[in-house]
């Protein structure tokens, strides 16, 4: 028979034991029930010298510094290339531009059969302006000065010619009117205009290059698009309904004592698809939220990344629902913004239902490829009561 004292001293020793499971226990499904970021990411973004760039590596590194994470940015200086990799799980997650807007729509160069409409969701969605940049001895003062001008062209980039094309109609413009010059990608116009083989480019107000070119011998100036024009905004905003008027303040030849009135909307968006791990996106955004400390001095526009300002509609698709559940817990999120989320997947159904019919009807009628846009955009267009 075992002694009493053998018998305590094994009891312990099996409370202890099983204490120690139940806690291994409860921490293990604490640790499951919080999904937390991943030791490596990959990011696409746009090309190097842009201020998209520069936005993604600054967040990448406080990143680094705050949980020891490893991201590697993909630029690429057309939309294609920049949601490439996001469509393809190649990337965790995209810094992009309107190139949302127009995924998701299933317009310009995604209305075709290898596209369509895409189901994205925005994270964090950062304000800014783009304008039209162009040199102080082009001799443009105004948007109607661009006549007869060089302008820079990306194909495969609708994000930005459609900028291009809205800066034109504001001065009652078109392509036909101004010289079209074709670059391989965003960096390579903003190059092409230190370098002079461009009078105009569409750009960001902050992008790197820009502050290169304003201390160059052409110089930089950024023609304004005054709100008080509102025939010239009518027509900007029938072909960009994104963009809005702005004072801007920050930028390469801009501050608050030279401020310029440009168009602004949203860029970078950290964009993924609806389906991604509502968990995974709770913890990014929570991430950007306490990591601000750490790269909001790093760049001007870097403060706009607080979730006051970038986590608010409206944006070029509907945010995430991770991102709402966090954006909710503080207070930043209210229900008119759920209307507008809501309204946003709403029309993405009416979108699907139309994607759906026209593949279909593509298929009965034999609709050759090079025809499919027009007969999608048609089918579109009805669908939604345009």
């Amino acid at each position: 028979m075992m002694s009493e004292s053998r018998f305590k001293k094994n009891s312990i020793s099996l409370i202890l034991f099983c204490s120690l499971f139940f806690f291994c226990f409860i921490s293990s499904a604490g640790a499951a029930s919080s999904t937390s970021l991943p030791n490596t990411m990959l990011w696409s973004c746009y090309d190097v010298g842009s201020s998209g760039y520069v936005q993604a590596s600054a967040i990448a590194d406080a990143f680094s510094k705050n949980y020891g994470m490893k991201i590697r940015l993909v630029p690429s200086g057309t939309s294609i290339g920049r949601l490439m990799p996001l469509t393809g799980k190649k990337v965790d997650c995209g810094f992009l531009a309107n190139e949302v807007y127009f995924a998701f729509e299933g317009i310009y160069d995604f209305a075709t059969k290898a596209w369509g409409p895409q189901d994205l969701r925005v994270i964090l969605a950062h304000p800014t302006t783009i304008a039209m940049a162009t040199t102080k001895d082009s001799g443009i003062k105004t948007p109607a000065d661009a006549k007869g001008k060089r302008f820079s062209f990306i194909p495969g980039a609708p994000t930005l010619n459609i900028k291009g094309e809205a800066f034109l109609a504001f001065a009652g413009l078109t392509w036909n009117d101004v010289q079209r010059v074709d670059f391989p990608s965003y960096g390579a116009c903003l190059k092409a205009l230190i370098e002079g083989k461009t009078d105009i480019s569409v750009v960001s107000a902050t992008a790197s290059t820009m502050y290169e070119l304003e201390t160059s011998p052409r110089g930089l100036y950024w023609p304004p698009f005054p709100p008080e024009d509102k025939a010239g905004w009518e027509r900007m905003v029938k072909i960009a309904p994104f963009l809005s008027p702005f004072l801007e303040t920050v930028g390469a030849g801009i501050s608050a004592d030279k401020p310029v009135y440009l168009p602004a909307y949203r860029y970078p968006m950290i964009t993924v698809y609806a389906d991604t791990d509502a968990d995974l996106v709770y913890a990014l955004i929570k991430a950007m939220d306490e990591s601000l400390p750490g790269y909001e001095k790093t760049h001007a526009v870097m403060p706009l990344w607080n979730i006051k300002d970038s986590g608010v509609p409206p944006a070029d698709a509907p945010f995430h629902e991770g991102a709402i559940r966090y954006l909710k817990e503080k207070g930043v999120w209210k229900a008119e913004h759920d209307k507008w989320n809501n309204d946003r997947i709403e029309h993405f159904k009416k979108l699907k239902a139309a994607w759906g019919k026209a593949l279909k009807e593509a298929e009965e009628k034999k609709v050759a490829d090079d025809k499919f846009s027009d007969f999608w955009l048609n089918i579109r267009n009805s669908a939604l009561g345009n």
